[in-house]
């Protein structure tokens, strides 16, 4: 069994691969202003080939700046997409928008660049974040607030760049929960098997600077959701 996972998972990557490259970023080169739609119909195929399905619970609040999210590997980005209908503008490091050929992905579509190592790298987040939910086409900024993958069902440390852009700006801000993705395709232990991908919609928070615990109320919710979703349905995160 182990043996034929693993080979779902190379070709798990074999077809993300070949419509990021070979699909979208074509794509996007040649109809801009398509962007989003191309991500949307793409991603949609992907989870298709990957013999994934997706399942939301609660409400897309349209109100909203921000979507708040936990992270566990590529199939998080993949199916938000999928299962969306809306501009996502998506908030990555900079190594990945140097990566030969997929940084595309980022540049066309406009994502937002950090630089983690740059001391002034939390201004031009803030700037850039500004200049997205300012602008006259509603585009709504996705964050991964762990700043990385991981593979356990803990959520890591939320970084600060989340709370003071948050904060800073007045945001409103939508926790989302995504579980099961990895079992969809497992990027630590290069697994893969059919999965239904949960999405969770949680109470929108308009954040209040006069609330000094509400990052880590954020947190605390969002791990609860996680729990309750693996001690009643066994769904991992």
């Amino acid at each position: 069994m182990k043996t034929f996972a693993t080979i779902r998972f190379y070709y798990g990557a074999t077809v993300i691969t070949l419509i990021s490259a070979g699909v979208m970023v074509p794509l996007l080169m040649l109809f801009h202003k398509k962007r989003s739609a191309i991500l949307h119909y793409c991603n949609r195929a992907i989870m298709v080939l990957l013999g994934g399905k997706i399942i939301s619970h609660g409400k897309r609040d349209n109100s909203v700046d921000m979507f708040v999210s936990n992270h566990q590997g590529i199939i998080d980005i993949v199916a938000l997409e999928a299962y969306e209908n809306i501009d996502i503008c998506w908030v990555a490091k900079k190594q990945l928008f140097d990566t030969p050929w997929f940084g595309y992905l980022l540049k066309l579509p406009k994502m937002i660049e950090v630089n983690r190592e740059d001391k002034s790298g939390l201004v031009k987040l803030l700037r850039d974040i500004k200049e997205i939910v300012n602008s006259e086409r509603k585009r709504v900024v996705c964050i991964f607030p762990e700043g990385t993958r991981t593979d356990k069902q803990a959520l890591l440390e939320f970084k600060g760049g989340t709370k003071i852009v948050a904060e800073k700006l007045e945001l409103t801000i939508q926790p989302i929960v995504l579980t099961n993705s990895k079992k969809l395709l497992n990027e630590h232990n290069k697994t893969a098997s059919n999965a239904t991908v949960h999405i969770t919609y949680l109470e929108p928070i308009k954040v209040n600077k006069s609330n000094k615990g509400w990052y880590d109320e954020l947190q605390t919710t969002m791990q609860n959701c996680i729990d309750n979703q693996h001690n009643e349905h066994k769904r991992e995160r």
